[in-house]
């Protein structure tokens, strides 16, 4: 029971430092960009590393890269059905429609954070450490998530605290889609547990395909470096040492 309390508190973890970051004082692009290049390492290294080759074990090759084919599809019909305005592309938005990109941009990732939570717990059925390294993943991923919806609040609204509490909550359909899966995953047999984690696979794949390296390599942005390459080689090192221990 003990892990569950870390899964869940590592749940919450990257909408509440991001938030809170989001009020006191944004971190440099450079930063930023790092920590979002880091956590795609930590996704991809978790997707093909631990994810993978467990879901091969559980279920068969075939299994597992149709699971993988739906987790991305998955992600996919979610932006393509649910405004998901990217963490980097909110300061774009400028004058009178500031608020409402604000608000499209919350929307986005509270509906996206359901299957994070699901994905979370995948691995919590079979190998607790699997969905240790997967809400990790998560978290980071979550903190520059957590910090790009609570700036756009706080800088319409000059409420910190409102714009702390909106901005955290994009952390309950995490907790929400983990609760669910948790219960429901427990009572179903390890073949299909199997798919569903190449599906986490496909799930982590896409977001780190899709969100994180492309916010975190824009060249044509001057604040750029080729330190992000570097933080996503650090980041799946990360997961090979932690495989480790």
């Amino acid at each position: 029971m003990n892990y569950i309390i870390i899964i869940v508190l590592l749940s919450i973890a990257g909408p509440l430092i991001g938030s809170l970051l989001g009020i006191i004082k944004k971190p440099s692009k450079i930063f930023l960009y790092n920590l979002m290049s880091f956590a795609a390492g930590v996704m991809l290294a978790v997707a093909f590393i631990q994810l993978i080759p467990e879901s091969i074990k559980l279920s068969s090759v075939l299994a597992c890269c149709i699971g993988v084919a739906c987790g991305a599809l998955l992600m996919y019909a979610f932006d393509r059905l649910i405004p998901h305005i990217h963490p980097e592309l909110y300061e774009r938005e400028q004058g009178s429609t500031f608020k409402k990109t604000a608000f499209l941009l919350f929307l986005g990732i509270f509906l996206h954070n359901f299957p994070e939570g699901m994905a979370i717990a995948a691995g919590s059925v079979t190998n607790i450490k699997l969905s240790l390294a997967v809400a990790i993943a998560i978290a980071l991923h979550d903190i520059p998530e957590g910090l790009c919806t609570c700036s756009p609040y706080y800088y319409v609204s000059k409420k910190r605290l409102k714009s702390f509490l909106i901005s955290s909550s994009t952390a309950i359909p995490t907790l929400l889609g983990f609760f669910i899966a948790y219960f429901v995953f427990q009572n179903i047999n390890l073949s299909l547990i199997g798919k569903i984690l190449g599906a986490t696979a496909g799930i982590m794949i896409y977001i780190s395909a899709d969100e994180l390296i492309p916010a975190s390599c824009r060249k044509e942005d001057k604040h750029w470096n080729h330190s992000t390459i570097f933080s996503l080689i650090a980041g799946v090192i990360s997961v090979i040492v932690i495989g480790l221990i």
